[in-house]
């Protein structure tokens, strides 16, 4: 599941071709995704102009000139592709429509922005933009990572006295927006910090230090284009390559990358995901 970086590398990539332009043609190709998508979508959606291309958390937002906002999620493997647009000094033509494009944006700047899923886990919806905050899927997401109300104050008063491991903690939307299970495993890899550990446990230094610590990892893996594991693309259609500087995530048997370290990267389940960790080095 793209996590916060995937998806803010695809809404930049995405922002030369959406961000102000007006959406001359939408295409809807079947009823549904992960679920049904609103009524009326593709008439509501035409000659409309994007006003602004956010991002909440792992979601995509588009507001729109007519008062609405466009919620995208990619999903497990939902891609959104840009061509027929100058991005850099890269044009790419428009490709043969292929099976699972389930919705294409023709732009009026020339732009064809098309969003292929072919297991259908990804979705859109549109609301009200002034409602947005109380939609079923944002209502409830903890502050930005990158963002003021995101500090070490907070972060100690929300884990205080928590009896859940801290990697299912730091997973939690409630607590924090955007963080998935492979930053997370990086994080408290540079942090030093058990997975295991219970959130109550840490004290108010180790819980400090985790603020810069998300920001630092995020902020790599975003200049980096994101992660690639199986089905991620960034909007130019090319791989993400974090995952090449991956620290413990998928490194199980292979060595600490910590000088001076002999231990082994483990593996093992937690809350359904797999965690990767250094024994050694994380207390």
């Amino acid at each position: 599941m793209p996590e916060l970086p995937e998806v803010e590398t695809v809404r930049k990539g995405l922002l030369p071709a959406m961000e102000g332009a007006l959406i001359s043609n939408a295409a809807v190709n079947r009823p549904d995704l992960r679920w049904p998508f609103p009524e009326n979508m593709a008439e509501r959606l035409t000659g409309k102009r994007i006003n602004a291309l956010r991002r909440r958390s792992k979601y995509i937002l588009a507001d729109l000139d007519s008062g609405e906002t466009l919620l995208i999620h990619l999903g497990m493997s939902g891609r959104m592709t840009v061509s027929g647009h100058t991005i850099g000094e890269f044009h790419h033509p428009h490709p043969t429509p292929a099976k699972h494009d389930h919705v294409v944006f023709d732009m009026e700047n020339g732009a064809r922005v098309t969003f292929n899923d072919a297991r259908r886990f990804g979705a859109m919806d549109l609301m009200a933009t002034e409602a947005q905050a109380e939609h079923w899927l944002l209502k409830g997401i903890g502050p930005e990572p990158f963002g003021n109300d995101f500090n070490e104050s907070y972060l100690v008063e929300r884990l205080a006295g928590r009896k859940s491991p801290i990697k299912t903690a730091l997973l939690d939307q409630k607590i924090v927006a955007g963080l998935g299970n492979i930053y997370v495993c990086e994080v408290l890899y540079r942090a030093g910090i058990a997975p295991t550990r219970l959130a109550g446990s840490l004290t108010q230094h180790e819980v400090a230090g985790l603020v810069p610590l998300i920001r630092e990892v995020l902020a790599d893996a975003i200049e980096a284009g994101g992660s690639s594991l199986r089905d991620y693309r960034q909007a130019d259609g090319e791989l993400g390559y974090f995952q090449h500087t991956f620290k413990v995530y998928d490194r199980e048997g292979e060595s600490c990358l910590t000088d001076g370290c002999q231990s082994k990267i483990e593996r093992f389940a937690q809350s359904g995901r797999s965690t990767f960790h250094c024994p050694q080095c994380q207390r």
